[in-house]
């Protein structure tokens, strides 16, 4: 974007980089600012792998989430979701369901304002701006309500996201979600995960604008908590894709996939 742009938008901050609009730029996004560049490529400095671990969680959040139509959810609420990014979970999942309904959710108001507008000319789409850790305040959102249905099975994803939230506290969060969410409901979660404890040290120092928790297979089994596992269980995302398994060896930094059903 160019920097009147950038300016032109009333009441953001556009020096301070946002965990959405840097994701958007390792994806090559083009709704991104100078702020957000110069940290996704400092954070890329100190860990090159890190773009590559974005586009393979894009690709597991779209399979996941077509695996979920194919089971007859026909709804899903993307939380965290960030700026529309292709391919999108509504595109993924009306391959499938050509009428399912997406709701997105996010806390950055660029990434809503983006999403509004993509979608806005389209029936049973909705981008709305929330914080994903108020549940009760997100699900009783009348925006939120027009779309989704908690009544009836739904997919909730929180994709790339729980990892800025301690294992306890993520764990509570979906929790609380799944709590209001229809027997035979699907919970689709991810997060980063680094081998190398000296690597995520200085990642963090250098990504001053969000904390991260460095979550391994035994955080996500518990966010899954009673959830039936789906496939083969908490692993690599890829791995999840292709029903092995597992975790990759020599691998410094991947992103960790666990998909749960509540019970029917």
């Amino acid at each position: 974007m160019l920097v009147t742009e950038e300016q032109a938008l009333s009441g953001i901050d556009v020096t301070r980089p946002s965990v959405a609009r840097v994701y958007d730029y390792w994806l090559g996004g083009k709704d991104n600012f100078s702020s957000d560049r110069a940290m996704g490529q400092r954070m890329a400095e100190v860990n090159p792998a890190l773009p590559q671990l974005v586009r393979h969680n894009r690709e597991f959040i779209c399979a996941a989430a077509a695996r979920a139509a194919a089971d007859g959810i026909t709804q899903f609420l993307d939380l965290g979701s960030g700026l529309p990014a292709h391919p999108a979970v509504h595109e993924a999942v009306r391959q499938v369901i050509p009428d399912a309904r997406v709701c997105y959710v996010d806390v950055d108001p660029v990434a809503v304002r983006h999403g509004q507008a993509l979608l806005a000319q389209s029936e049973g789409l909705g981008a709305v701006q929330a914080d994903l850790t108020e549940p009760e305040a997100v699900l009783a959102n009348p925006r939120v309500r027009a779309v989704i249905d908690m009544s009836r099975p739904v997919a909730v994803i929180m994709a790339a996201v729980l990892h800025f939230l301690p294992a306890d506290e993520a764990a509570a969060v979906c929790a609380r979600y799944m709590s209001q969410a229809a027997p035979g409901s699907w919970l689709i979660v991810s997060t980063g995960h680094y081998e190398d404890q000296e690597l995520a040290g200085r990642l963090q120092q250098t990504a001053t604008h969000a904390r991260f928790w460095n979550h391994d297979a035994a955080d996500l089994a518990s966010i899954l908590g009673g959830l039936e596992p789906v496939g083969p269980g908490v692993c690599e995302v890829h791995r999840w894709m292709a029903g092995i398994g597992g975790e990759p060896a020599e691998k410094p930094v991947y992103a960790l996939a666990a998909v749960g059903v509540k019970s029917r």
